[in-house]
C-alpha cells in the first residue's frame, strides 16, 4: 500500500551545551538579518550609495522587525497578555514556578510589517536626498523577503503555525512534539524510556480528515519488565497521546478516547531491554509554514530580479508595491489552509491573518497605481 504522507520528527533545537540551546528558528531568524545585510551592502555598493549607512539600515530593521512583530502578537492575537502578564511581552524568560528562559513567545509577520514601515520612516527622515522614504522601501522589501522565507522555515522546525488536516501527497505528520513528551528527560533517572522511534503503518488503511496509521517504537531500561512496560503504556503513554489529540487546540494525533491501546511489547533477552511498539494514528497536516517559506523565496528572486535589471532607474514605489499585493494576497490564500492561531478567530468570518492582510493589499495596490501613473510601464 502506498501512503503519500511524511512524517516529521524534526526538532526546534539544533545542539544543546548545558543550560545554553541553540535552536533552529533563533538561528534562521538571525541568518535572516546577516545574509540581508551582506546583499543590502552588495545593492549600495551597485547604486552609489554609501554602505556605512547599511549599518544603521540593520539596526533599525532588527529592532523593528522584533518589536513589532512582538507587540502585533500581543495587540491581534492576545491583549489579555497586557493585564495579566505585562512583563512577558519582551522578556525572554519566567520567573514562574521556576525561572527559565522561553524566548518570546509569539511574533506576528503583520506585526513586524506595520513596525518596519515605520522604523523606516523615521530612518528617511534622517538621511541625505537619494534616500527618501519610498525608495528604501523598494530595497528593503527584497530583504524582508527572504529574510520572511528562512523565518518560516523555522517555524516549520518548531512544528508551529500548522496547517488545516489533509489526505492529499503533500500532507505531513508534525510528530516531534509528540515524541519528546514520549520520551522524557533524558536526566530524570526515574525516566523509562531511552528512545522512542516512530514509522508509518503500512498494514492498517489510512483515514479520512489527516487520520493515517502510524508505529511508535518505545526502547526501555534495561531492568523494566514487560509487565512494568505494559503498564507504562496503558497508563503513561496512553494519556500522552490522548493529550495530544484532545487537549490542545491543534491535534497531533488521533489516539481513541476509550482506555484500551494498541501495543506489543518485545524483550530482548541479550540485553533484558523491552521494546513496546505502539500503534495509533497522526494527523496529516497541510506544511502552511513551508508553502510561505517557498512563496518568499521566489518573492525574493522576482523582486531582486526587478532591482538587478533596473537599480537606480528603478520607478520610485515600484517593487513596494508588487512586495504588497503579492506577499499579502498570498497570505490570504494561505490562511484558508492553516488552523486559526487563537479560539476568537472561529466566531470570524475571516481569521486575523486574513482580516490584516486586507488594508495591506489595498496599499499595495494603490502604490502600484501611483507608481504606474508617475513612470508607466517600465517594470
Amino acid at each position: 500500500m502506498l501512503l503519500n504522507y511524511i512524517l516529521w520528527n524534526g526538532g526546534p533545537e539544533l545542539l544543546s551545551a548545558g543550560p545554553i540551546t541553540l535552536r533552529w528558528y533563533g538561528l534562521l531568524f538571525a541568518a535572516g538579518f546577516l545574509i540581508s545585510q551582506q546583499i543590502l551592502y552588495y545593492m549600495f555598493r551597485k547604486e552609489g550609495k554609501p554602505e556605512k549607512d547599511v549599518d544603521s539600515l540593520t539596526i533599525y530593521m532588527v529592532v523593528a522587525t522584533i518589536l513589532g512583530a512582538r507587540l502585533g502578537h500581543v495587540i491581534f492575537y492576545q491583549p489579555e497578555i497586557i493585564w495579566n502578564d505585562p512583563l512577558s511581552i519582551f522578556l525572554p524568560f519566567e520567573f514562574s514556578p521556576v525561572f527559565r528562559f522561553t524566548g518570546l513567545q509569539g511574533l506576528a509577520s503583520h506585526g513586524a510589517a506595520f513596525g518596519i514601515l515605520f522604523a523606516l520612516w523615521l530612518y528617511a527622515r534622517k538621511k541625505k536626498p537619494g534616500q527618501n522614504y519610498m525608495q528604501i522601501l523598494d530595497r528593503i522589501v527584497i530583504l524582508v523577503a527572504l529574510t520572511g522565507a528562512l523565518i518560516r522555515f523555522g517555524n516549520f522546525f518548531n512544528s508551529e503555525i500548522l496547517g488545516k488536516p489533509t489526505n492529499g501527497p503533500l500532507g505531513i505528520v508534525f510528530i516531534n512534539p509528540v515524541t519528546s513528551a514520549l520520551a522524557g528527560d533524558a536526566n530524570d533517572k526515574s525516566n523509562k524510556i531511552t528512545q522512542v522511534l516512530v514509522q508509518r503503518d503500512e498494514e492498517e488503511p489510512t483515514g479520512t480528515n489527516g487520520r493515517v496509521p502510524i508505529k511508535i517504537f518505545l526502547y526501555f531500561k534495561p531492568g523494566v519488565t514487560q509487565a512494568d512496560a505494559a503498564n507504562y503504556v496503558r497508563n503513561t503513554v496512553k494519556n500522552t497521546l490522548y493529550y495530544f489529540t484532545a487537549n490542545i487546540d491543534q491535534p497531533l494525533v488521533d489516539e481513541p478516547a476509550a482506555n484500551f491501546i494498541k501495543f506489543q511489547t518485545i524483550l530482548d533477552e541479550k540485553t533484558n531491554q523491552v521494546l513496546v511498539r505502539v500503534k495509533t494514528f497522526g494527523l496529516e497536516r497541510h506544511p502552511a509554514q513551508l508553502y510561505e517559506s517557498l512563496s518568499c523565496v521566489a518573492l525574493f528572486l522576482f523582486l531582486f530580479s526587478i532591482w538587478n535589471k533596473y537599480k537606480a532607474q528603478l520607478p520610485e514605489g515600484r517593487i513596494f508595491g508588487y512586495f504588497m499585493v503579492i506577499l499579502w494576497s498570498l497570505r490570504f490564500v494561505y490562511e484558508f489552509l492553516k488552523e486559526n492561531q487563537v479560539p476568537f478567530e472561529n466566531n470570524l468570518p475571516l481569521n486575523m491573518g486574513q482580516i490584516l492582510s486586507i488594508p495591506l493589499i489595498i496599499a499595495g495596490v494603490l502604490i502600484l497605481v501611483r507608481s504606474y501613473r508617475k513612470t508607466g510601464s517600465i517594470v
